[in-house]
C-alpha cells in the first residue's frame, strides 16, 4: 500500500510518461494482462489508456488490472490509469 506522499512523488514522476496501452470496446483482455505485467517488471510504472468505446468505466477497469497484476493504482484521470509496481530493478526510489 502506497502513502499518500509516495502517490505524490509517483504522480509527478508519471507526468511525462505516454500510456502504452489502450483499452476498447473488447475491455481487458488475458494478453493485455500479460503484457501489462511484462511493462510493469520493466518500467515499474506505466499509463493505460480507455478509449470512448470501452464500455466498462475507468474505476473498474483499473481495480480489474490492479487485482490481476497486483499492481497499485497512482492515479485516475480522465480516462487515463497510472500504475505502480516495485519491480526487481527498483527504478523508482520511493519516498
Amino acid at each position: 500500500m502506497l502513502t499518500g506522499k509516495q502517490k505524490r512523488y509517483l504522480r509527478s514522476e508519471a507526468h511525462h510518461l505516454k500510456a502504452i496501452f489502450q483499452v476498447g470496446k473488447d475491455g481487458v483482455s488475458a494478453n493485455q494482462i500479460k503484457g501489462i505485467e511484462e511493462a510493469l517488471e520493466a518500467q515499474e510504472m506505466i499509463k493505460v489508456k480507455l478509449l470512448d468505446s470501452c464500455p466498462d468505466d475507468v474505476n473498474s477497469v483499473a481495480v480489474e488490472i490492479s487485482m490481476q497484476t497486483k499492481a497499485e493504482v497512482v492515479q485516475i484521470i480522465g480516462h487515463t490509469i497510472v500504475l505502480y509496481k516495485k519491480s526487481q530493478q527498483g527504478i523508482y526510489r520511493l519516498p
